[in-house]
């Protein structure tokens, strides 16, 4: 991407459409005089009088239990510096969204414009009513060791600096998996760590904990081996000073068993590599470029298990693995501080975490069949639904067992429960989504090229790697639509009306017209029809010149759906196609069927497009649990509607016996499982979180798929058409560039799944 592109695309989504990544939201109600009138005067009073008798009551009457502070005064910004409190601002909030959509933790972000060491402890040491726990950001070495040492010796809320701990945590439990599959004990092993800043110290720290021996650890700094010898030594440094005759990293790696990089990119070179001992570990952490190449570490040395920070390797290092879900945990004891008992549980959970089954999800979203603990695999990956639900309840116990914990878990089963519903609200699908597009992109047709939002996700999908576009449409616009956006890329241009595709457009007619000239089509109708673009690039992708087509910006559902269903055969089986919606709501992901094609479906129909959407959740890497929805519940209405799903139901159930669906059944008691199960125990859904829900007709799919989308604001991912033997989808009329973006993700996999069958036949 050009630079000047990336630049103004990034400084768009931070100012557009309001500034900044981070807001307020009310969660009470506010709609009448009375909710105001209890939100503030008079009815504030109360609470406040209740926090006076007993300071802890602020916990129960406010957000302060789930309010973490990041603080920061902008003297160590990721690869940017000194850049001073104010430039660090949007890095703060950065730092407040992952702990919003990783964990649900609300974040206030705090910059404070102070170098000074007495005024920053003094300041955040203030605060602590406001908050339950304060994260320190991007404060430079050495006056972080000493503000986090006072900060946490002086409150009484949890406090932790995350560029020192996060990192050290996590290649912990790296280096604690690593020694295990390398067969090396790890208070034997002989350690470099290149870099003395506040990350390395806190991660060799941890190493000693996790059973290293400090006699066997090497430390570097920009002007060598740190020596006993140095003159003028800092503190920081001091402690891990050597007495050892070698001065230079080269010197240091002869037999090391293993290299810690947090220092700067290509300081590790090949020739030092094959000097260390057989089956070497190296966590090449420098960001965003590690100390060795990752390609080049594994060509040197075949023996080697190798991690970075960067998310495009196996073994990434990534501190949102850990800070989340350590505060997480904490707050949920009302924890005091964070530890080292603590840190250490978090050590000890994701090294065990990585030995244990991965969710299908997590293998779909990696393009993996199947990740398992090895070489490839030492540490759990940042999509894992399970760091939520495991890393909090471990950090939560270590805080209960070291005496640190105000509030204590009683009630593990409903905790993990609790912790589970908390990651419903977030978009990780998404991201899901992109990743495995990322992994094996393929080329996307896009049939309206020519208009500026369509191209717009056209571009989007190119530089994040999802797909590579084939773009349709009037090339001069095309190109002129380009320079104004910075797309900049060599991709296809084609318009099927032009000259230069003559001999396309004839040879594509010639095959439509002997597929149906047996059925009311001539000649002379097929090359009409391939000068139009949705019917020219449906052929594309029947003649796989690409691999999958997306169209429908500017038309109709309708009109942009006839090319496709003309064309595009149906998979075996399948009598007709269907469409679903993905939306993305507060109950977590859910599917909605049958969203755009089929006005009334029988109950065969209704229960082919059951199964077809239990296809697409798997596809998601999910286990389909199907409501067939009705304005009845098991019986309770002789109307059409509701017998018709009741008859759909048998049918799945006898075909299908596997598939856990039921119905028919109102939509509340769907979703409310304590309804469901007192008044219907016997359903297949008792216990089950339903995310799948079909439809009587298209009326009530679709009315209710816009209705999420308009009313709750859902993300809604879709119409994905089902039961099409290739990669076609189509549009809403007037979808957004996101929505878009999201189709082409979803187009992608979609072509990666049916490439994969053909093969597999």
């Amino acid at each position: 991407m050009h630079k000047d592109s990336k630049r103004r695309e990034a400084l768009l989504y931070h100012a557009k459409p309001k500034p900044g990544k981070i807001a307020v939201v009310p969660t009470k109600p506010t709609s009448t005089q009375r909710d105001l009138a209890l939100a503030y005067s008079p009815g504030v009073a109360e609470p406040c009088l209740e926090i006076e008798k007993n300071p802890e009551n602020a916990y129960k009457y406010t957000a302060k239990g789930n309010l973490v502070a990041v603080i920061s005064n902008g003297t160590a910004v990721l690869g940017l510096g000194d850049i001073g409190a104010q430039a660090s601002k949007p890095v703060m909030e950065g730092k407040g969204l992952l702990f919003k959509i990783f964990a649900d933790i609300d974040v206030f972000d705090i910059e404070l414009d102070t170098k000074n060491i007495d005024d920053f402890v003094k300041i955040v040491k203030a605060l602590e009513p406001t908050f339950g726990g304060i994260n320190l950001e991007d404060i430079k070495a050495p006056e972080c060791f000493e503000i986090e040492r006072r900060l946490k010796e002086e409150m009484n809320i949890p406090v932790m600096h995350d560029d020192q701990h996060g990192t050290a945590i996590i290649s912990g439990a790296a280096l604690i998996n690593a020694c295990e599959l390398q067969k090396k004990d790890i208070k034997d092993v002989k350690i470099v760590v290149s870099g003395a800043g506040a990350a390395a110290n806190s991660c060799t720290q941890m190493y000693i904990s996790v059973g290293a021996t400090k006699e066997n650890i090497v430390m570097l700094d920009s002007k060598g081996v740190i020596r006993a010898d140095r003159e003028n030594l800092d503190p920081s440094k001091a402690v891990w000073a050597t007495n050892r005759d070698i001065h230079t990293l080269e010197d240091a790696m002869k037999d090391a068993d293993v290299f810690i990089g947090l220092s700067a990119a290509n300081v590790l070179s090949p020739e030092m590599l094959n000097t260390m001992a057989p089956d070497p570990i190296v966590l090449a952490m420098a960001n965003p470029n590690p100390e060795i190449a990752y390609d080049l570490a594994m060509a040197t040395r075949k023996d080697i298990i190798m991690g970075t920070g960067r998310s495009d390797f196996p073994n990434q290092v990534n501190n949102v693995l850990g800070f989340p879900f350590i505060f997480r945990g904490a707050l949920d004891v009302r924890a005091t501080k964070i530890n080292e008992e603590m840190k250490l549980a978090a050590v000890y959970a994701l090294a065990k975490l990585a030995k244990e089954t991965v969710p299908e999800q997590v293998n779909i979203a990696y393009g993996a069949k199947k990740l398992s603990f090895g070489k490839d695999y030492i540490i759990p990956k940042p999509f894992d639904p399970r760091l939520m639900t495991e890393i909090p309840p471990a950090v939560a116990k270590a805080a209960m067992e070291s005496g640190v914990a105000t509030e204590p878990i009683t009630n593990w089963e409903a905790y993990r429960n609790e912790l589970s519903d908390r990651m419903g609200s977030d978009n990780k699908l998404v991201r899901l989504l992109m990743n495995r597009a990322k992994l094996d992109p393929k080329k996307v047709v896009y049939t309206e090229a020519d208009q500026l939002n369509v191209l717009k996700a056209a571009q989007i999908a190119y530089e994040e790697g999802i797909a590579e576009p084939i773009l349709l449409g009037n090339k001069e616009i095309i190109l002129e639509l380009k320079e104004e956006i910075g797309f900049d890329a060599d991709v296809m241009i084609i318009d099927p009306k032009t000259k230069e595709e003559a001999d396309r457009r004839e040879r594509y007619a010639e095959f439509f017209w002997n597929s149906r000239k047996r059925r009311g089509v001539t000649l002379i109708d097929a090359q009409k029809l391939m000068r139009d673009r949705s019917y020219f690039a449906s052929m594309m992708v029947l003649k796989g010149e690409a691999d999958a087509m997306l169209s429908g910006y500017s038309r109709s559902y309708p009109t942009s759906l006839k090319p496709v269903l003309d064309l595009i055969p149906r998979a075996n089986g399948v009598s007709k196609v269907a469409a679903t919606n993905l939306m993305l709501t507060n109950h977590g992901p859910m599917f909605l069927s049958d969203t755009s094609v089929n006005p009334n479906p029988t109950a065969e129909e209704t229960a082919k497009i059951a199964l077809m959407t239990s296809h697409v959740v798997k596809m998601f890497g999910m286990d389909p649990v199907v409501a067939m929805i009705s304005f009845g519940n098991f019986g309770s209405s002789k109307e059409e509607t509701p017998k018709k799903m009741r008859t759909a139901v048998e049918l799945l159930h006898e075909q299908h016996p596997e598939m856990i669906v039921d119905g028919e059944i109102q939509m509340d008691f769907a979703l409310n499982q304590e309804m469901l199960k007192e008044k219907f125990p016997f359903s297949k859904l008792v216990g089950k979180k339903v995310n799948t829900l079909v439809f009587a007709n298209l009326d009530a799919a679709n009315t209710t798929y816009k209705m999420l989308k308009e009313l709750n604001g859902a993300t809604s991912i879709g119409p994905i058409l089902l039961g099409l033997e290739a990669p076609v989808h189509v549009f809403q009329l007037g979808a957004s560039v996101d929505e878009m973006v999201n189709m082409t993700a979803v187009a992608v996999i979609d072509a990666q799944e049916k490439i994969a069958r053909k093969k597999n036949i």
